[in-house]
């Protein structure tokens, strides 16, 4: 099956632009456009896209309350599929597309992004990862965006084998790494990173990053 993607930016013709390019990968369908962040929210509650192209600074709503609106728990719950944000941005990473990251964006894109660089990124959210450089990743938590936050009590429930799977997420390890690190498969690696996803109420891997050095927990 096709992945479904919204496109959500107040120009039509860079919209245009990106929907031809998207229509001629193998795989992707665009299934709708959105010229601000309101109408983005509005057709992701009707369409249910995987992967949602976000523009930051729009009118009427930016892409960064859109992706707050997105993720609101509520909506998160009512659908059946997971959806995917990632963050278009002419700028580096900066306080914006931070937080955007923070409501629940997978990542961000430059939007000079070649074509191979979007269908990449588009494939690799979809599969549930991030789209973030280790610069922009040292960027987004080096402090800068952020205050230091109390440890939740939920972290309370993890399991000592939970806990070494969050912080070899958190230090940016993959499933393949973590499993010969633990000397375990990485189908056990994956249970015990959803039981991870699951207790903290986190939705993936970018957000497991995020929340332990929001809290400290980087390092175990």
């Amino acid at each position: 099956m096709a992945i479904r993607v919204l496109l959500v930016d107040d120009q039509e013709l860079f919209r245009a632009g990106i929907a031809r390019i998207l229509a001629a990968q193998d795989g992707i369908e665009v299934v709708g456009e959105a010229a601000d962040g309101l109408e983005a929210v509005a057709l992701v509650d009707e369409l249910t896209p995987d992967v949602v192209l976000m523009d930051i600074r729009m009118p009427v709503m930016d892409g960064v309350e859109s992706t707050r609106q997105i993720f609101a728990p509520a909506r998160v719950a009512a659908r059946a599929t997971p959806v995917r944000v990632v963050v278009l941005t002419t700028f580096n990473l900066d306080d914006r597309a931070a937080t955007a990251i923070r409501y629940g964006a997978s990542g961000f894109l430059l939007k000079d992004a070649t074509p191979a660089m979007l269908r990449e990124a588009i494939h690799t959210v979809y599969a549930g990862n991030a789209v973030l450089a280790p610069t922009d990743l040292a960027t987004l938590l080096d402090g800068k965006f952020q205050a230091p936050k109390p440890v939740p009590a939920g972290f309370g429930q993890l399991t000592e084998r939970e806990r070494e799977v969050f912080v070899a997420v958190a230090r940016g390890l993959s499933n393949a790494e973590i499993a010969a690190q633990l000397f375990a498969s990485e189908s056990t690696v994956k249970t015990h990173l959803g039981a991870v996803l699951r207790k903290l109420g986190l939705r993936d891997r970018v957000q497991v990053v995020v929340f332990a050095h929001e809290h400290g927990l980087a390092d175990g």
